[in-house]
């Protein structure tokens, strides 16, 4: 039997020839095993069960992983782009064989030492038993889905109704994928991410579900939220029943987290400095543009809300001749830019804003060197479908008929969006071509929904391990902005009238303490200019803009803030916690713009992970120094709504139908709009749950021979661009949404001005 703990002897697994990961993995498995198998304490035989267990399991998996390795490359974009969601699980199983592997070698170095801390040891092997046996049972839904699946269609036949297959999902343990293992298929700097932000998710639950001020909130949950520290398990308990029992407001108010003031001053301290970062508010009023000789009305929006103000932001790494503001600026200006970028964010049409994604959007400004319009539109479930349609088309063509008030000619205008604001671009691409309006010369879309409806796909099932977008998050998403109607009656759901009679009733946190996570448009930074469009058509010279002076001392001073931030903030001398090296910044000289952008970017990244370490180097000094965490305490409020045995299945809350409308699902867009798209750049990822939306929307472009190319990487989560700051990975990833939106606007080959 080989013994990994054996390699002293000269025996090691990774080198016998012809050995595939599984087949290590089984090998470390019997003999992990057989070494546990006499051990007759109580962790010695959950040793033994877990390590058999795998290497059952693994034996399984591998069968299913052949036959549906046969059948994925059927499935793909091009010979030149494999992807789709059936590679993807292929590429999650490999990940979980070799994160077992890892666990297996570290079990059988240490098994025989007289620190072998066997009872953490067994929690680790029986969250790898338990990570493989879901798989497996994925795989078999995979099965299924490809056997209702016609020859190269990622969604399922007709036949095969959604509510069937969707049963199916509810036998998957995701616990698994939430505790010790998560996000074991992304790469490390993502992984390092996602467990923070998972453990913020779970402490967040305990203040919004509390009772009192926010103060009193904080404090009293203190003792409650460190286990989510400590303890994974309890952590994906937490985070799995948020993700099924919790309403759209949650997922709302947690997301909007990314705008709170460390995080909206994130970008001007490590991002390109910009001359202009701006909020315009372009009042509702009616007007036309003229389309081959002939007026063409714009319509107002009108859905669901009054008639507002539509918010847009504009980004610009240079003043432009006749930009908005430029008549108070002290510095030349550049002439017009021969460009210009329409933006809409992501935020799954509920969340976020332009603010939330400035920390790309300024690098993107630097790069690809014409002005961005970013646009703030309504969010859902308060301004549902066709709402936030209605606003971008509105101010994609304000912006088609004041583009030098943007400081741009308008000769290539590009629009560029992720996720829900990638939608909502190919849907505005489809109302203007249906309105007689000029549509935008270039779409790039990033990890593009393009079928807002409860269709199961290989992709899809994703949801079920996505630390950021899993299925409960996503459905309740989708049925906020689609069907509003339907929306209402679950948004008080865990609030049953056996909680509201206890003594510690469930009661959501205040409006006024979450005053501005739930609001639907922007904070306005104090950097930024605010400005109504209604202004600029008075003649008063003396508007409330604020002056643009960007001298070349306004950089050092820029760069030395940078430096004086991170060198507060981040650690600079090596540590090491249980056995793992910290990273620690080191002090480099940038010798160019590229070289400083990278350095900054590791350094951010640096920060994060110190500041992880020295919260979790706070909670274990608090429990040396005595200090009980855990003190028995009657159940929170938060356990008392999350927490309780889910009494309706989570399926029964999505039974409904959402209508196939091609503004609301570009997928169905009919053929002969799809013959007048422009050129589409998309670009997705393999652990995305919408890759398959992507893929199927590109074939269909594909098959009209239309101008479409599909990036899909490889490790990054859905939504990675807002990650940028803080993982190369996602930094490499944002570098080719630059290439690839330089390509759509191909400025280059422009003819010359006169």
């Amino acid at each position: 039997m080989t013994d990994c703990s054996d390699q002293a002897n000269g025996l090691d697994v990774h080198n016998v020839e012809g050995s595939s990961n599984i087949e290590i993995l089984k090998k470390l498995c019997a003999s992990n095993a057989e070494y546990f198998e006499t051990d007759t304490s109580e962790n010695g035989q959950r040793l033994y069960i877990s390590f058999m267990g795998i290497k059952e399991n693994v034996e399984e998996i591998s069968q299913k992983m052949a036959r549906v390795a046969v059948q994925a490359p059927k499935f793909d974009f091009d010979e030149n782009t494999p992807g789709n969601g059936y590679r993807s699980f292929l590429s999650v199983a490999e990940s979980a064989i070799n994160y077992g592997i890892q666990i297996n070698e570290k079990i059988a170095l240490k098994r025989s030492s007289a620190f072998f801390r066997k009872t953490q040891m067994t929690k680790e092997a029986e969250a790898v038993a338990h990570l493989i046996a879901s798989l497996d049972t994925c795989f078999k839904h995979l099965e299924v889905l490809l056997s209702g699946s016609s020859s190269g269609n990622l969604f399922p036949d007709e036949d095969h109704s959604t509510p069937e297959l969707l049963s199916n999902y509810e036998d998957i343990n995701q616990y698994c994928f939430y505790g010790r293992p998560l996000g074991f298929q992304f790469c490390q700097s993502i992984r390092n991410l996602l467990q923070f932000i998972s453990m913020s998710m779970a402490i967040f639950s305990e203040i919004y579900y509390n009772q009192g001020s926010f103060l009193s909130k904080a404090t009293s949950s203190l003792k409650a939220t460190s286990k989510y520290v400590n303890d994974p398990e309890q952590r994906a308990r937490r985070i799995v029943n948020i993700s099924q029992n919790a309403s759209v407001d949650f997922c709302k108010a947690f997301w909007f987290l990314s705008e709170n003031e460390l995080m909206t001053n994130m970008p001007y301290v490590v991002t390109p400095t910009v001359a202009v970062s701006r909020v315009i508010n372009l009042p509702p009023e009616p007007f036309t543009l003229e389309v081959n000789g002939k007026e063409v009305e714009v319509p107002v929006p009108s859905s669901h809300t009054d008639t507002k103000p539509i918010q847009v932001r504009l980004i610009s790494y240079e003043v432009h001749e006749g930009m908005i503001g430029e008549a108070t600026t002290k510095i030349k200006c550049k002439p017009p830019a021969r460009g210009l970028l329409i933006h809409c964010h992501g935020g799954g049409f509920v969340a976020q804003s332009s603010l939330s994604h400035e920390c790309y959007l300024r690098g993107w400004a630097k790069q690809i060197q014409v002005p961005i319009l970013s646009i703030d539109y309504s969010l859902a479930p308060e301004a549902p479908f066709p709402r936030a349609l209605e606003e971008i088309t509105y101010a994609y063509c304000w912006a088609l008929k004041n583009c030098r008030l943007l400081g741009s000619t308008g000769e290539r205008i590009v629009a560029a969006g992720d996720s829900a604001g990638a939608n909502l671009l190919l849907s505005t691409t489809l109302k203007c071509l249906h309105l007689g309006l000029p549509p935008p010369m270039g779409l790039f879309v990033a990890y593009v929904p393009t079928v807002i409806n409860f269709v199961p796909s290989p992709a899809r099932l994703l949801c079920m391990m996505d630390p950021l977008l899993p299925f409960g998050f996503l459905m309740r998403c989708l049925k906020a902005y689609a069907c509003p109607g339907a929306c209402g009656e679950m948004q008080n759901r865990g609030a049953t009238s056996e909680q509201t009679s206890d003594t510690e009733s469930f009661e959501e946190i205040s409006e006024s303490d979450l005053m501005e996570l739930q609001a639907h448009k922007s904070p306005i930074s104090e950097t930024s200019d605010t400005l109504t469009y209604g202004s600029l058509n008075s003649n008063d010279d003396n508007r409330n803009i604020k002056d643009i002076d960007l001298q070349p001392s306004d950089i050092e001073n820029s760069q030395k803030y940078v430096s004086d931030f991170l060198e507060k903030y981040v650690l600079d001398s090596d540590t090491e916690t249980d056995g793992t090296r910290v990273p620690v910044l080191k002090h480099e000289s940038a010798t160019s713009s590229q070289s400083l952008d990278d350095s900054l970017q590791n350094r951010v990244t640096n920060l994060f992970t110190n500041l992880k370490w020295r919260f979790n180097s706070w909670i274990a000094q608090k429990a040396a120094a005595g200090v009980d965490f855990v003190v028995p305490r009657s159940a929170s409020a938060a356990e008392k709504c999350l927490d309780l045995e889910k009494q309706n299945k989570l399926l029964d809350e999505f039974k409904f139908t959402v209508p196939k409308d091609p503004y609301l699902s570009p997928f169905f867009a009919a053929k002969e709009d799809l013959e007048r798209f422009p050129p589409v750049r998309a670009l997705t990822i393999h652990l995305d749950p919408c890759l398959d939306d992507c893929v199927m929307f590109c074939k269909k472009l594909k098959e009209l021979n239309k101008d479409v190319h599909l990036d899909i990487l490889s490790d990054l989560p859905h939504g990675f661009l807002n990650f940028s700051l803080v993982s190369k990975e996602a930094f490499e990833g944002c570098k080719l949404c630059i290439q690839r939106i330089n390509e759509l606007l191909d400025l280059d080959n422009l003819p010359p001005l006169e």
